[in-house]
């Protein structure tokens, strides 16, 4: 007895009407992009493995825990992607893009890979729409991908969701802040959970971040980012509140934003969605002012976000937004013989070419199946094709929604269906 194969713990199959709902995203995220200026941009499914350790950062937990990486028959070390971000950058950096008008602008829908615990609205595989704006530093670029993030969200129907912003500083500031947030967390050291005392040596700003209640609690009461900027940071911040004030934005300034990977700087944000339990994180991004340099390229700052299709599904699911209908053929044709076939064939072959969604049966099924089958499938006509219709040219054309049929002439059937 052959063992049944099953699918990779982590990883989804979406069929046809469920796959309605992801091309709906997809279709509102690039016209989303294009609103907003910017362009697709597609890279490897798999980088060499040193560009996410530089890039993502090789303390985090994306690098230490999580990544899917892999020798190849050269012993070349390569890892498929767990984010975007480091692929653009990369890709910038080696077509020479940097010499290109700015702000350069792009946005990717892509599938990346996470070793990590499968729960609802989080996968092994999961599938991201993110955005990558690089070349201006001015708060008003951080303002325009948050606003970009919320027009999707709002072209979505997604209700109950929340921007929640912070500042966590730059190279200059943060080891102040760093100094603080570690003396704090000294004094409370024996009750963090094992991972946030290993933090505490390596990214201390990550324990802000730390899911476990008790972490959780005593985070509470650390410093906060915001009371450590240097003044370029804090005029940076304060215009960013003064920008998304000008478009209306609401937000929640929440300082115990922090992000998980090493590269941000200045703004972070997440969008949250209180209606789909832990997961609740729809969309987050920030300003990463000093990646491109840390990968070898120019000093381009940039900025921009990755949004979960998965999560996006499950905001929209609770918002009562996802009733979608499948498409339905215009004209079902029951042919009875092999003429008649050939005839539904050519006939729907010609409704075809003209955009037309037509079906004919292909299964060898009986007339009552076939006419079971049509109605199963919602056709918006039937036709009954046999010797005598193909003698006189002429069948009865069946509403199937009103149960109502008239006879026309075959060879004037696109007319009746147009």
């Amino acid at each position: 007895m052959a063992v049944k194969i099953q699918k990779p713990r982590g990883t989804m199959d979406i069929f046809p009407r469920d796959a309605l709902i992801w091309q709906k995203i997809e279709k509102k995220a690039r016209e989303a992009a294009g609103l907003y200026g910017f362009g697709e941009i597609r890279t490897p499914t798999f980088e060499e493995l040193s560009l996410f350790k530089r890039g993502v950062g090789e303390v985090t937990d994306v690098v230490q825990k999580e990544m899917y990486t892999f020798t190849d028959r050269e012993e070349r070390q390569f890892a498929l992607r767990p984010e975007g971000t480091a692929s653009v950058v990369r890709a910038i950096i080696e077509n020479g893009k940097a010499s290109d008008a700015m702000p350069l602008r792009y946005y990717y829908l892509i599938n990346c890979f996470r070793y990590e615990k499968p729960q609802a609205g989080r996968s092994r595989e999961f599938f991201q729409f993110g955005t990558e704006m690089f070349g201006t530093k001015d708060a008003s670029a951080d303002a325009t991908v948050i606003s970009l993030a919320n027009h999707l969200i709002k072209s979505l129907d997604i209700k109950d969701t929340h921007l929640h912003i912070n500042s966590i500083g730059c190279p200059e500031c943060r080891p102040k802040y760093r100094e603080a947030l570690v003396s704090y967390f000294k004094a409370h050291e024996d009750k963090l959970c094992d991972t946030c005392k290993e933090r505490l040596k390596t990214n201390p700003l990550r324990v802000l971040d730390c899911k476990s209640p008790i972490c959780s609690e005593i985070a509470k009461g650390a410093p906060n980012t915001i009371d450590y900027l240097c003044p370029e940071c804090d005029e940076h911040f304060e215009d960013l509140k003064s920008y998304l004030d000008a478009e209306g934005i609401e937000y929640t300034v929440d300082t115990r934003i922090v992000r998980g990977l090493d590269y941000y700087t200045k703004t972070v944000f997440e969008f949250i969605c209180n209606s789909i339990g832990a997961q609740s994180t729809i969309c987050g991004g920030g300003r990463y002012d000093g990646l491109m340099e840390q990968l070898g390229g120019p000093a381009l700052p940039g900025i921009g976000f990755g949004m979960g299709l998965t999560r996006l599904i499950l905001a929209m699911e609770a918002s009562g937004s996802t009733q979608l209908e499948e498409a339905c053929p215009a004209l079902y044709i029951a042919p009875m013989g092999k003429e008649a076939k050939k005839k539904a064939l050519e006939i729907i072959s010609s409704l075809r070419k003209n955009g037309i969604y037509a079906e004919c049966d292909i299964c060898g099924r009986s007339l009552k199946a076939q006419m079971k089958y049509a109605d199963k499938i919602g056709a918006k006509y039937t036709l009954i094709l046999g010797d005598s219709e193909l003698e006189s040219g002429k069948a009865q054309l069946k509403n199937m929604s009103q149960s109502s049929q008239e006879e026309i002439e075959l060879k004037d059937i696109n007319k009746f269906i147009f």
